[in-house]
């Protein structure tokens, strides 16, 4: 599939977090889903949970985009999971021109330099609560920021009443700035959150409901024609720095290859965070993926070459995983001969000990000598760039890795000898280095890809 040949699309994009893009996101695949297109969702940034979301809204898999820790290879490979979709339609994370300081190998990381990229105009979600006029000075300055960047018009959020619809519309047609739908000020549009942001969608009481109910939502309020119509009508010029993806080569090869052939891959409530991309760069190139639960007790498949725990949530299951005796058995006879790689929660669970947040201790796999604790939170979160002081997972030592970390633990005991030189996006070190001892390694950033060194 050439690049040229990739269906038009558009970014859903906000001033800033919480203004209902993630709402307006979902309503939107599952209408146009509905009126018999094959949309194909992507995720702005390094996110572990709205993928799966999207995937229940669409019914295809979504797939991350990210301008910092991914080349121009990679991301013209992502890019090409949207074959046989008549539309894409990208979220953004954060507000639209949020991503890191410093400009790294590719670039900042921010929705916008996304759909920069791609070629995808903006769809801008304003919470107007509490204003009117005043919100159109917010859309001018974000259609002006980066004046090469396509930007379709805005979509209003909370409008509490028709006179405050038409207040706000005439700041809009004051700023030329088209509105493509307005939606009122509902309080049962929320999804549910913890403390990683919203749950994961295999948690949610009933996602199918309310994906549906976002749809009706969405179709009553906003002009999905013209929404199909800014995406048809798309920028493809050139913009400074990155180039739109319609421009550069297919690059389907730019995947990331499997660490082994046969890899056996925790997938359960508390093991579920892994990039789509990962995962299908494995299965492309030809890799076997053998999923299996720790939360039911089962072991890895003893036939596997490489056991990967992902990271999830494993502290709000830290009982059951202690009491899971067949699963640990499995996973120590495995690494006395075969490696095991654990990221974030996956990390913890290969570790000796997870205090949970009432400050009970959990017996985790004991493969590493890592202790952590959610009683007094941490935050931890932002890019990694880590280069390795030794073999992962078919990585060899002096690999420069990037990823993502977001987690709240707090490290009590980090025994073994560390497996990266760690920094964050700035360049700055970060503690939390990894550990390695025999053929068991753990990290606490989810990978995203090995960089390509000049």
């Amino acid at each position: 599939m050439a690049m040229t040949d990739l269906p038009p699309g558009l970014m859903i994009s906000a001033p800033a977090s919480g203004t209902g893009k993630t709402t307006v996101m979902l309503g939107l695949l599952r209408a146009l889903r509905d009126e018999g297109l094959s949309v194909q969702p992507f995720k702005s940034g390094p996110d572990y949970i709205d993928p799966a979301f999207h995937l229940a809204a669409s019914g295809r898999a979504s797939f991350n985009l990210d301008t910092w820790a991914m080349d121009g290879g990679l991301l013209d490979a992502v890019a090409t999971q949207a074959s046989g979709a008549d539309i894409c339609i990208g979220e953004g994370s954060m507000g639209l021109y949020d991503g890191v300081a410093t400009r790294g190998q590719s670039g900042f990381g921010s929705s916008a330099e996304t759909a920069r990229r791609m070629g995808w105009p903006v769809v801008l979600v304003v919470d107007v609560g509490g204003q009117a006029q005043s919100a159109a000075a917010t859309a001018m300055g974000f259609r002006d920021y980066m004046p090469d960047l396509p930007f379709a018009g805005v979509i209003l959020n909370r409008c509490a009443s028709p006179r405050h619809e038409r207040l706000t519309r005439l700041g809009m047609e004051k700023a030329g700035i088209k509105v493509l739908g307005v939606l009122p000020r509902r309080g049962d549009l929320t999804l549910p959150e913890r403390h990683l942001g919203l749950i994961q969608a295999v948690e949610h009481p009933d996602l199918e409901a309310a994906i549906a109910g976002y749809a009706d939502f969405l179709r009553d309020h906003v002009d999905l024609a013209a929404i199909r119509a800014v995406a048809d009508g798309r920028s493809d010029a050139p913009a400074t720095g990155l180039r739109p993806a319609a421009a550069r080569p297919p690059a389907a090869s730019a995947l990331p290859r499997p660490p082994a052939q046969r890899i056996a891959l925790a997938r359960d409530a508390a093991f579920s965070f892994t990039y789509p991309h990962l995962l299908e760069g494995w299965r492309a190139a030809g890799a076997e993926i053998l999923p299996f639960s720790p939360l039911a007790d089962e072991a890895p498949d003893v036939s596997a070459d490489l056991v990967w725990l992902p990271g999830g949530y494993p502290e709000l299951h830290a009982g059951r995983l202690a009491a899971a005796e067949r699963f640990r058995a499995g996973l120590r006879s495995f690494a006395e001969t075969r490696p095991v790689h654990g990221e974030c929660g996956g990390y913890m669970a290969l570790g000796a000990a997870l205090v949970d947040k009432e400050g009970v201790s959990h017996r985790m796999a004991g493969l590493l000598g890592l202790v952590t604790s959610y009683e007094k939170r941490k935050f931890h979160l932002g890019y990694r760039r880590a280069v390795l002081e030794a073999e992962m997972t078919g990585f060899a030592p002096g690999t420069a890795l990037r990823g993502h970390e977001f987690h709240y633990s707090t490290i009590l005991d980090q025994p073994d000898a560390p497996l990266a030189a760690v920094a964050d996006a700035d360049g700055n070190p970060v503690p939390e280095t990894g550990s390695r001892k025999g053929h068991v390694t753990g990290t606490f950033f989810h990978l995203i890809t090995a960089e390509v060194l000049a």
